[in-house]
């Protein structure tokens, strides 16, 4: 990465509503250019600059780019004249609850309607696993992914999925679909007699609270074993 000096860019006599924090109170976060929200996480400058000019400063050598900032490690921003490691962890924290905000409206817009989605989603997290885990996908009405939870982990031979912690997830998200989801580390996707029962029990509860449970699938590399594509819901 490209690091240059700091120019001087020194505004005098700042009126209140110039003043980010100030700004933000006033107009909401729309209103503030990036270099003054960064300005706000920064919370100081130097002794030279402000920190609204040192947020410039820091936008000038990504090229103006959020994605570029995000790309940044702490040493990369400890290059920076100014920026310390406070700072620089102040930022990545940042760039990283921006990240995972994306990651989270996007899986609001995934519709899951078939065991071959449900797989491509969740297949990543149970890829060459040498233990069992046990993950429950919450849905809204429309099918539609609100998020995905861990709900237990255990070892080679099982994990333990208790329904009362699967439906406080649900309850807790006002889920109105769930999809269950745990892995078999021996290459096994034949279901068990303990899965069988606890995807009845976790059917029947489900009814209950009004929450369909859509599907139940086991994962064996790149195979899988789907409840519903064999009738079994």
């Amino acid at each position: 990465m490209q690091v240059n000096e700091p120019k001087a860019l020194r505004i005098k006599n700042w009126s209140p509503e110039d003043r980010p924090r100030e700004k933000l109170l006033a107009k909401g976060c729309s209103a503030l250019t990036d270099a003054e929200l960064i300005a706000i996480l920064l919370g100081s400058g130097t002794a030279k600059l402000s920190a609204v000019e040192l947020a410039k400063f820091i936008m000038a050598n990504v090229d103006n780019n959020l994605n570029a900032l995000a790309r940044l490690g702490t040493k990369d921003l400890m290059k920076i004249k100014g920026i310390g490691e406070a700072k620089a962890v102040t930022i990545i924290a940042a760039m990283e609850l921006g990240r995972r905000r994306k990651e989270i409206e996007h899986q609001e817009r995934l519709k899951v309607t078939t065991s071959k989605e449900i797989f491509e989603l969740m297949k990543g997290y149970f890829f060459d696993l040498a233990h069992e885990e046990f993950w429950v996908i919450l849905l809204n009405r429309g099918n539609r992914v609100i998020r995905k939870q861990q709900i237990s982990q255990g070892g080679v031979a099982g994990t333990v999925a208790d329904p009362k912690i699967i439906f406080k997830a649900a309850l807790d998200e006002l889920a109105c679909g769930i999809i269950l989801a745990h892995n078999h580390p021996s290459g096994n996707i034949t279901a068990s007699q303990q899965d069988i029962d606890l995807t009845k029990k976790v059917k029947d509860a489900g009814k209950l609270l009004e929450i369909q449970v859509l599907d139940h699938l086991i994962f064996a590399g790149s195979k899988y074993f789907s409840f519903a594509d064999e009738g079994m819901l």
